[in-house]
């Protein structure tokens, strides 16, 4: 059986962040804020998939025709979107994707529609893609997809990213992606291929715990993976949503012991299991490996704690 059957391809990941650049040999496009999916269509069924192969289509039934808006079966990677304001809405989009109340996804839905945006075709006529260039798999999916109000195909520019780049901080959006033209398209890997170029970083820490004053939550404690282990970065203060703390509420509890080296807190935090992942945003590392005015974003189910990695 092939991809379409197995769902066993996983998206091509993008490589670390760096400064924006100009280049003939790099396509230049929007890096949207919103949650990355494979979508698996044909003309009698839709399927979409987070990062961890997790079927997610029923928190998103304004999405459940897109199926009638490809010409052939294929296997679309994009981004799940909340379009709030003329801008991508991580927040409503990350509370969106936690939701479970099948009342609660209608009404959101109606209120704030998600949209699926496109920017790669990995499957086509019945066969993988992934060995074609990256030009030719925009040539296929530009043919293959009808778009409107639900499902909709990134553009891009040739050449300019140091300009496009400074359009986009100019309007307030995360920042850009370089794509190379002649790049085939690797499952799971993150290559050199597609760069991304943000004008503020952001990484994905793990939920160790959260410190409480005057029986309110003031900030949570993060890690991340370094050399197998798990290693304090930083904490985050305020901008914890009652949603999202309810949840890591919810997480059982260790005691301080279990984290071993971290810095001493007083007895006012309260530690959980490190099973929770959650992206934050900020200006930039501290050179003791901090982070400078970090910016709680929320938490995401589409990312394992083991993927958080610390890299200098």
């Amino acid at each position: 059986m092939d991809i379409f059957h197995t769902k066993e391809i996983s998206p091509m990941l993008i490589a670390e962040n760096q400064p924006p650049f100009d280049s003939d040999k790099y396509i230049f496009e929007l890096k949207f804020d919103g949650i990355r999916c494979l979508a698996y269509l044909d003309g009698d069924s839709m399927e979409l998939r987070n990062k961890r192969n997790k079927r997610i289509d029923k928190i998103y039934p304004e999405l459940a025709s897109i199926n009638k808006q490809v010409k052939q079966r294929c296997i679309l990677d994009g981004e799940l979107l909340v379009i709030r304001d003329g801008k991508p809405d991580f927040f409503e989009m990350q509370r969106r994707s936690l939701m479970t109340n099948p009342f609660k996804i209608e009404l959101a839905s109606k209120k704030l529609p998600i949209c699926f945006t496109v920017y790669d075709i990995i499957y086509f006529e019945e066969k993988q893609i992934t060995d074609l260039t990256l030009l030719e798999r925009k040539n296929i999916l530009f043919e293959n997809v009808n778009e409107n109000g639900t499902i909709a195909i990134s553009r891009h520019i040739e050449n300019y990213g140091v300009s496009f780049f400074e359009i986009a901080k100019k309007q307030g959006l995360e920042g850009i992606v370089a794509k190379k033209k002649n790049s085939k398209y690797y499952s799971g890997k993150r290559t050199k291929e597609w760069i991304k170029m943000k004008a503020l970083l952001d990484d994905d820490f793990i939920v160790c715990g959260y410190y409480l004053k005057s029986n309110k939550v003031t900030s949570i404690i993060l890690a991340q993976y370094s050399q197998d282990k798990l290693s304090y970065q930083s904490h985050v203060a305020l901008g914890v949503s009652g949603n999202d703390f309810k949840i890591i509420s919810s997480k059982d509890k260790v005691s301080k012991s279990y984290y071993g080296d971290f810095p001493d807190f007083d007895d006012d935090v309260v530690w959980i299991v490190p099973n929770l992942v959650c992206k934050v945003e900020f200006m930039e590392r501290t050179p003791g490996g901090g982070l400078r005015q970090p910016v709680f974003k929320g938490l995401r189910d589409d990312k394992l704690p083991e993927e958080c990695k610390y890299s200098k």
